[in-house]
């Protein structure tokens, strides 16, 4: 890569958005989320024929707010039931690797593929009013690992200036996750946990950056939009919406500072089910669940959806300079996301998370 294209890259490198078989559905409806730290090169249009390769390993662990009680319906996909109140979350860690391409097809068009692979452990009290000798519930473990869903994003810069672009973006994802996993108990967990979605959803984006101080000091803001498609059992996950805006500042050619807030907008999730109620916990006759309403219809999911604000500061290296032809067009980052403002609706809230990464270059094809 020339030099001046290196430059130009790393001010702007780093920023945040962020089975067959028939058995019976686990009765829980616990939340899962990763964090939505998001790379710069990935929102760039690199020049045409280079390729971007990132892959970054991201920590989130989900824990319960305090002044909840962490106590939520179950969603039964297979026998088209939402239990309300019937068990009560403990917690949950999302630990995930991402393989990230991004290609310049040519200066002002470019395709991203995205492929994360994940491991996802959750605990939380299952069956409250209903299993245990006073309706307590029992404790019921879920871990999975595996790939998700692919992204594949085609991107346009409608900008493309010395100083200043405005990248957008229209993509797809597809349901290549695993969401039919098993519990501890040998029962398929729900949609909310799996590491998959189970259905097509649709993306769109916006990326700009302006250089206030060129290759020294600049400003960024992404958005963007998801929405994800009714899957075969019946559930759909709510529409997310990210905003992002924050600065990169080159204190020397290495290092890379960067300072940046992040709000996700979640709508609740949707569920074709009938609806039911689980008797108190604790209980001195525990049994099944009341029946509210036997109509299986659409209904919105209670205690999922979720507004969320974080502060992430970070760094990048860029290790060009240092003469080492292994290390050349190379940068190593890291984000630790700390949040602000919360609510989960008294589900699991994402604590702070940790973003580690690695970004390399490699030109394909002549520049036009």
């Amino acid at each position: 890569m020339k030099p001046g294209i290196q430059s130009g890259l790393m001010v702007a490198l780093m920023i945040v958005a962020s089975g067959g078989v028939f058995v019976r559905t686990a009765q829980a409806s616990c939340g899962a989320i990763t964090c939505f730290v998001v790379i710069g090169s990935q929102q760039q249009v690199p020049q045409q024929g280079l390729l971007a390769v990132n892959l970054f390993y991201g920590y989130t662990p989900m824990r319960l707010q305090s002044g909840t009680s962490g106590v939520i319906p179950a969603i039964d996909q297979e026998e088209r039931r939402l239990i309300l109140d019937h068990h009560r979350e403990t917690k949950t860690l999302t630990q995930s690797a991402t393989l990230d391409l991004n290609y310049g097809i040519t200066d002002r068009l470019g395709i991203e593929v995205m492929l994360p692979y994940l491991s996802r452990t959750h605990k939380h009290f299952d069956g409250l009013g209903e299993d245990g000798p006073m309706g307590e519930g029992e404790n019921v473990d879920f871990s999975a690992n595996g790939l998700g869903d692919l992204r594949i994003i085609g991107k346009y810069n409608i900008l493309p200036t010395l100083r200043s672009t405005l990248i957008t973006g229209l993509g797809v994802e597809l349901p290549t996750g695993k969401h039919n996993t098993l519990d501890a108990a040998g029962r398929v967990m729900e949609a909310p946990t799996q590491l998959g979605r189970g259905q097509v959803g649709l993306i769109g984006s916006v990326y700009h950056t302006y250089q206030i101080i060129p290759q020294r000091l600049s400003e960024f803001a992404y958005a963007s939009y998801r929405h994800t498609f009714r899957n075969n059992d019946g559930y759909q996950f709510g529409d997310e919406y990210l905003l992002n805006v924050g600065l990169n500042l080159v204190t020397v050619p290495w290092l890379v500072l960067t300072s940046q807030f992040n709000y996700r907008y979640q709508v609740h999730d949707n569920i074709s089910a009938n609806l039911e109620q689980s008797k108190p916990s604790p209980t001195a006759t525990p049994g099944d669940p009341d029946i509210i309403d036997s109509t299986i219809k659409n209904r919105r999911v209670p205690n999922t959806g979720s507004t969320w604000l974080a502060f992430t500061p970070g760094f990048q290296l860029n290790f060009d300079g240092l003469g080492v032809d292994l290390l050349k067009n190379t940068q190593v980052y890291f984000f630790a996301q700390i949040p602000i403002a919360r609510d989960a609706n008294n589900n699991l809230v994402q604590d702070t998370s940790f973003t580690f990464g690695l970004t390399q270059y490699f030109q394909l094809g002549g520049a036009s």
